[in-house]
């Protein structure tokens, strides 16, 4: 993108969100910051479609009467219109200047078309270990969580790259959302880089941080099996052994929870059947 280098460039925060009637919750997350700063969308799954917002001339909320994680992602980066858009939730708090560090990252590296950036948990330490290469790859993808994803609206739209509507909460499989986003970009050869700058806060309960539970075997499953096919399986036992080794799952729930993985393979299986 041409303008990337250019002092005017602009940044739109995508928040996804459900069941609001107020605007109340955007003070806790730009309470270090001013909030009319940048641009922000509101993409609020909700049953209120009478519910609407001040004008403001900054925040634009769209009321959609629908469920599902990635749903909510897609039609906030196909409403976007900032040059530089970031994905969001409604339980974050940005640090001091978050927006300076996002444009910053993008104007020193004018290639990358994705930046992931780091979160830290409210205690103030970093919320996982993150790589140590700037570049991504299939491995390094895994760490990010979608809350510090920032991507070039214009690589993102032109090369059709969405958010699967099987996988992410509200989904079928109710992770990995993140990941297939960015497997999906670099399969289409774009850019993506990691900026070692925290951005945001989270709290440490999040769904990133259950690794071992059922709904995260099933979705991983799933995962294993849409790139790795017949050896997802194999793919599938070793993520449950490592879930073992860390202590994530003891060892009389091995059996158990792979099978709760076969049961997402096979309902991926399924749902790809279906869709074709």
């Amino acid at each position: 993108m041409s303008n990337v280098n250019n002092k005017n460039i602009s940044l739109e925060i995508l928040i996804s969100t459900k069941g609001r009637d107020s605007l109340d919750f955007l003070r806790n997350i730009f309470v270090n910051n001013n909030s009319h700063s940048n641009s922000v969308l509101i993409i609020n799954q909700t049953e209120n479609s009478n519910f609407s917002c001040p004008s403001t001339g900054k925040i634009k909320l769209i009321n959609k009467n629908e469920i599902g994680l990635s749903k909510s992602r897609n039609l906030a980066i196909h409403s976007s219109t900032a040059d530089i858009c970031l994905v969001a939730d409604d339980d974050i708090v940005y640090v001091k200047d978050f927006d300076k560090i996002i444009l910053n990252a993008f104007s020193n590296n004018p290639n990358a078309d994705i930046i992931t950036f780091m979160m830290k948990d409210f205690d103030g330490k970093l919320f996982k270990q993150y790589p140590k290469k700037k570049l991504h790859d299939k491995k390094t993808l895994s760490s990010v969580n979608s809350v510090v994803i920032a991507f070039k609206r214009d690589s993102i739209i032109s090369n059709n790259i969405k958010f699967d509507n099987n996988f992410g909460l509200g989904s079928i499989f109710q992770t990995a959302d993140e990941y297939v986003f960015l497997r999906d970009a670099m399969n289409s050869n774009l850019n993506i880089i990691f900026q070692n700058e925290v951005i945001l806060s989270h709290d440490i309960i999040s769904s990133g941080k259950d690794a071992g539970s059922d709904r995260v075997l099933f979705a991983k499953g799933a995962l294993f099996y849409k790139y790795y096919n017949f050896f997802s399986f194999f793919k599938l036992l070793h993520y449950v052994y490592l879930m073992f080794i860390f202590k994530y799952i003891s060892i009389t729930e091995v059996i158990p929870k792979y099978l709760t993985g076969l049961r997402g393979i096979f309902q991926y299986i399924k749902v790809n059947n279906e869709n074709k």
